[in-house]
């Protein structure tokens, strides 16, 4: 299949706000990609264009970063490019390491970019960038391929999460030579130990009494058959944990393989009396007096690669006894299970969560998340006040007959955190891409410095609804002072609402502190700039 076909897709995705159109038109481009469409290749063809057209590479890093694509060659006149091309120059940078590999993938790139026309240019650098937004993630990708194959999207929803990608559960589908044949191939995915699974996620309330309406639990208030877990929610990283005896394998959110680098959470793993299971839970590092420490240095420690480069495909862990001790170090991380996927050949995803839980306290024991189980709306809010007294992010309100439904924000799950805000000023704003294209959307934030001038804490785009991004694009232009290729500088005026979930330290702005998952309330015209939070309240916060 030719890229421009993907590229022509992706322009007519983004050009509808309809649903069941990004959905057909993303189904008709499937179906061509088929071995019996009508563009059909390889079966591999079907994989890169499921990869794609949910805006993402298949190559977790190619070395090719936004800066090196400032400065394309010439565009070809016409489309030649396939799909099985792309993603092989992609694999061969790749794999490049060593002296000459920058410029060995620099000529690379050049001579993929010149074969390129201008709008596959243009989407191929959406890919590189990770800022394809053209409003097409995964979760509407999956819906195509059940309307390409004819077959619910139940089937497809299942088959993903317990194969962890879309695209081999696609090729799988799509290969079949009707829906029955369709349907009998997605059934053959199953839960595997050591093969990660989809986690579950949760959707979000602004209180602990939404998430009980949310879950259906509130019109019976302490009524035991109404009751609900809540759960501690944890300030680490999401860790799915699979032991087959002493083989121990740990995957992030993403599903990637990080056992190397955890070799305390290996032996913690090890040290369970069960011998086979798939645990799912987080990963903190927790300082000697038992107290979680601040998420950077979670997210520090598990971005640690042993020194020796054991074990990457070693599933029996992260090599010899002094790396693992140079890892564990000061920095050690723990892990704090909430649930259970499998234990010692039973598989358990399907059944209901108060069934897990039990399972979960005999294979995990003192692992696990501290919890309550209650009908009281009372008490679950005293309960999430606790912890966030101790400085946890919040909670999440599970309901006890869900199962775990991986890979979307089941029902079941409601997270409730306390919402911090701050009204910031708005120093730049960067142009936008995709359905975003010709409009200001991703602006960069400011706390008011009393000594003078604005301190940044970071940028979003998120929280902007379409009459938004159209008022600030006119805005933000009257307030213009210089400009570079992306980004919009403005006088230091227009003060906004931010929400955020917290502060981190960071190296990257002045202040030493950076927002995290920050998104616009508001903007706020009832303030000036000599009103807005100032770096001094940031921190007080931090």
């Amino acid at each position: 299949m030719l890229l421009a076909e993907v590229a022509a897709t992706s322009d007519a995705v983004a050009a509808t706000r309809s649903r069941l159109a990004k959905r057909a038109a993303l189904a008709d481009l499937l179906r061509r990609a088929a071995p019996n469409g009508e563009a059909g290749g390889p079966g591999d063809d079907v994989e890169i264009v499921v990869s794609y057209l949910a805006g993402e590479l298949r190559q977790r890093r190619t070395g090719l970063g936004w800066a090196s694509l400032r400065s394309l060659p010439p565009p070809a006149g016409s489309p030649t490019l396939t799909v099985e091309a792309v993603d092989a120059t992609f694999e061969e940078m790749a794999a490049l390491s060593g002296p000459g590999s920058d410029t060995a993938r620099s000529a690379a790139a050049t001579a993929l970019f010149a074969a390129a026309t201008e709008r596959e240019q243009s989407f191929l650098r959406g890919l590189v960038a990770g800022d394809l937004r053209q409003g097409a993630l995964d979760a509407l990708v999956v819906d195509a391929v059940a309307e390409a194959a004819g077959v619910p999207v139940d089937a497809v929803r299942r088959a993903v999460m317990l194969r962890g990608a879309t695209g081999p559960v696609a090729r799988a589908a799509l290969e079949a030579p009707g829906p029955t044949a369709a349907l009998t191939a997605l059934a053959g995915f199953g839960l595997e130990v050591g093969r990660p699974v989809r986690p579950m996620l949760a959707q979000s309330a602004p209180d602990v009494a939404a998430a009980f309406d949310k879950l259906g639990a509130s019109p019976a208030a302490d009524d035991p058959g109404h009751r609900v877990s809540v759960d501690v929610k944890l300030d680490g990283i999401r860790i799915q944990v699979h032991r087959d005896g002493d083989a121990v394998r740990v995957f992030t959110r993403s599903l990637d393989d990080i056992t190397p680098r955890v070799p305390e959470i290996v032996a913690d793993a090890r040290s369970l009396a069960s011998e086979r299971f798939v645990l799912d839970g987080e990963a903190l590092v927790v300082g000697p007096d038992g107290v979680a420490r601040p998420f950077q240095e979670t997210a520090a420690r598990s971005a640690t690669r042993d020194a020796g480069g054991a074990g990457g495909g070693d599933a029996g862990g992260a090599g010899g006894a002094d790396g693992e001790a140079a890892l564990a170090g000061a920095l050690a991380l723990r892990p704090y299970f909430f649930d259970v996927l499998h234990a010692d050949g039973h598989d358990l995803i399907d059944a209901p969560l108060h069934e897990r839980l039990d399972v979960l306290d005999q294979v995990a024991g003192s692992f696990t998340v501290r919890r309550l189980a209650t009908a009281s709306p009372g008490a679950a809010e005293e309960f999430f006040a606790e912890a966030v007294r101790e400085g946890q992010e919040g909670v999440v309100v599970k309901s006890l007959d869900a199962p775990y439904a991986a890979g979307r924000r089941g029902a079941g799950w409601v997270k409730v955190k306390p919402r911090h805000t701050l009204d910031l000023v708005v120093l730049a704003v960067e142009w936008g891409s995709g359905r975003r294209t010709g409009l200001l959307s991703n602006i960069h934030l400011g706390a008011r410095d009393p000594q003078g001038g604005f301190v940044m804490l970071g940028k979003t785009f998120k929280g902007m609804t379409d009459e938004m991004l159209r008022w600030q694009t006119e805005r933000f232009l009257e307030l213009e002072t210089s400009r570079t290729d992306y980004v919009v500088h403005v006088r230091p005026e227009q003060v906004v609402e931010i929400a955020f979930d917290g502060l981190q330290r960071s190296t990257r702005y002045p202040g030493g502190l950076a927002l995290r998952f920050a998104r616009v309330l508001r903007y706020r015209d009832d303030k000036t700039a000599d009103e807005a939070d100032t770096i001094e309240a940031v921190r007080a916060l931090a």
